[in-house]
């Protein structure tokens, strides 16, 4: 009966060794979930197939200062009093001058689209009014000023101005500074009883003061 036994227990113990070598040679689950992904996921062409992206992103800045969140956060129902859509180009290791631009001739203050202003509001600059609606906006760039041009030609790309549509020009100083802008920049500050309009680029700066 011992003898019996004996053989008895060495046959369960072989069973168990053998089952459990069965289970370390089972793959581990993860390896479904490996083969499931697409194996074509790095050859996938990286070209957008149905729109180039443009090096000049497109922007759009209002005045009051970020009005969409303001209104969206029910912090303020009036209506908009400005709005500028522009592209903006980067200097890419170049200067803004020579390089970019040219003194004494006229550019778009931006890239691709001509650069657009719209007034929600009849508007007072440097003692001219303007009424409400949507214009062009370019610049005349010199040394010490910069003259900045409100022109009726909108819907327009790259800039090739009809100085016979211009709704009024403005001569504004020129702020050199410490910094070295990448991109085109151009936002509205507040600054007492009227809005500024900042043109910077470089270490360039020019504002445009319009009172509503």
């Amino acid at each position: 009966m011992r003898l019996t036994a004996a053989i008895l227990c060495c046959c369960l113990s072989l069973y168990s060794c053998q089952e459990g070598n069965k289970e370390e040679k089972k793959e581990p689950a993860t390896s479904a979930i490996k083969d499931s992904a697409p194996s074509n996921r790095s050859e996938r062409p990286a070209v957008n197939p149905y729109n180039g992206v443009d090096v000049s992103p497109m922007d759009m800045v209002y005045y009051p200062v970020d009005y969409p969140k303001l209104k969206m956060a029910h912090t303020l129902s009036t209506p908009p009093l400005a709005r500028v859509i522009y592209s903006r180009p980067h200097l890419q290791g170049r200067h803004i001058f020579h390089e970019v631009l040219k003194y004494d001739e006229a550019w778009r203050l931006g890239a691709n689209e001509a650069t657009e202003l719209t007034l929600y509001k009849d508007v007072t600059v440097q003692d001219k009014k303007i009424k409400a609606g949507r214009y062009t906006l370019y610049c005349i760039p010199h040394t010490d000023t910069w003259t900045i041009a409100i022109n009726s030609n909108i819907d327009t790309w790259g800039l090739e101005p009809d100085t016979a549509r211009d709704v009024a020009r403005f001569v504004v100083p020129v702020v050199r500074t410490q910094n070295s802008l990448e991109y085109f920049t151009m936002v509205f500050e507040k600054k007492e009883a009227e809005a500024q309009l900042l043109m910077a680029w470089d270490d360039v700066e020019v504002r445009l003061p319009l009172r509503f």
